[in-house]
């Protein structure tokens, strides 16, 4: 996502300070796609799928080469220009840059989308859980469901 602005502001107390961003506009999210072919009980065309999860794909691969760890792939965090077909990953408020011996919460991803080991506690997983949400999303998408609800 490109950013457009940034400002700085003032809190109500001394030495408050917030960063602001102002970010390109993107109208659309994977999640508002998929509900609104479910709605209509039709499927998103197979080509649409195999773009949307192209680039998710694509943005995972460098993130990860990166040793950035998402944490939280799921439908509403990717950003979809209907327009265009790109999509964009957003939501990096759960990310971490994984240390190998590091521990980490396991209490991390949303629950349709989370990989076995974190469902069981592990704190010593790698990026491959993002690998797992991407999978899960993928079968939404194909399913017009999600695979794992609960």
């Amino acid at each position: 996502v490109k950013l457009k602005y940034f400002f700085y502001s003032s809190g109500d107390k001394k030495d408050e300070v917030y960063l602001n961003l102002v970010l390109e506009y993107i109208p659309e999210t994977v999640y508002k796609v998929a509900r609104h072919y479910s709605k209509s009980k039709q499927t998103i065309p197979i080509s649409f799928i195999k773009l949307y999860m192209y680039q998710l794909f694509r943005s995972l691969a460098y993130i990860h080469s990166l040793g950035i760890c998402h944490r939280d792939i799921k439908p509403q965090n990717l950003l979809l220009d209907p327009e265009t077909g790109v999509l964009k990953l957003c939501d990096f408020g759960s990310a971490k840059h994984l240390v190998k011996g590091e521990p980490n919460v396991s209490y991390i991803c949303s629950r349709y989308y989370r990989a076995p080991e974190l469902i069981f506690g592990a704190i010593d997983y790698t990026t491959k859980i993002d690998v797992w949400s991407a999978g899960c999303v993928l079968a939404e998408l194909l399913l017009g469901q999600p695979i794992f609800p609960g």
